[in-house]
């Protein structure tokens, strides 16, 4: 990718202060018992080996302390090549990442990027343009999703419920924090810290509106916690959210 390009991709996205003022504004205290209300699913693309990143990846930390927000951090694959390989980048995010670029027809894919509910794209990550997307976010149609643990791993019970479309279900695993000593690449000789760092995530069914259950085994790739998303296939709006702590937390 020229140089040019790549600057391109990036302006914008380095307003710490913006940002910070954003999620300092709407943080909520977390409580002994999970409070039961509708979550907005928050996705970071970013790459441990993009200079433009760390404040974002900043972002989703003060994120994750709210109580009606899921913040995933998706690392994306494309930028290993500059010197040092994310040992958290999986192809798969970078495949949803160009699915979001159809969807929301976007000239290119770019770090970090933010996607919130599978609706909106923020045009910069300041304080307006992201509280805005939020609060929009925030009044489109949910469905209940109810996660309970087994012993083996997560039950996923859906009530019936009125519904347009396929929505496929996802289930996604996903570690709370990692702190990362980057050798190499634009951030080498940084210590950087990732939030809600996606371990796997995958289509495990379709959903047309009927009761329906579904058991989610652990997987060998780790996750503090297990969440499950419903998306609708055709225009990628995000309809539900839930998750479970895996680790006791």
């Amino acid at each position: 990718m020229k140089a040019n390009k790549i600057n391109a991709i990036r302006k914008g996205f380095n307003a710490v202060a913006g940002i910070m003022a954003l999620v300092v504004a709407g943080v909520s205290v977390r409580t002994a018992v999970a409070e039961d209300r509708p979550l907005t699913v928050v996705e970071l693309y970013t790459s441990q080996g993009c200079s433009s990143c760390p404040p974002a990846d900043a972002m989703i930390g003060e994120l994750a302390k709210r109580d009606d927000i899921m913040p995933l951090s998706l690392h994306v694959d494309y930028w290993n090549y500059l010197g040092w390989a994310d040992k958290f980048a999986r192809p798969e995010h970078t495949r949803r990442q160009y699915q979001y670029k159809m969807q929301f027809d976007s000239r290119y894919v770019y770090t970090p990027q933010v996607v919130i509910h599978g609706a909106f794209v923020p045009k910069e990550l300041s304080n307006d343009s992201v509280a805005t997307a939020l609060q929009r976010a925030a009044k489109l149609p949910r469905h209940a999703v109810k996660l309970t643990r087994t012993p083996t791993g997560v039950e996923l019970s859906l009530p019936a419920a009125e519904v347009s479309g396929d929505i496929e279900i996802l289930s996604v695993f996903y570690d709370r924090r990692h702190d990362t000593k980057i050798k190499r690449g634009e951030n080498g000789g940084r210590t950087l810290a990732y939030f809600n760092v996606v371990r796997e995530l995958k289509r495990i069914g379709v959903w047309h509106g009927e009761e329906k259950r579904l058991s989610i085994t652990m997987v060998e790739t780790g996750g503090d916690v297990c969440a499950v998303i419903l998306q609708n296939v055709k225009d990628r709006r995000i309809v539900g959210a839930a998750r479970i702590a895996l680790d006791g937390s």
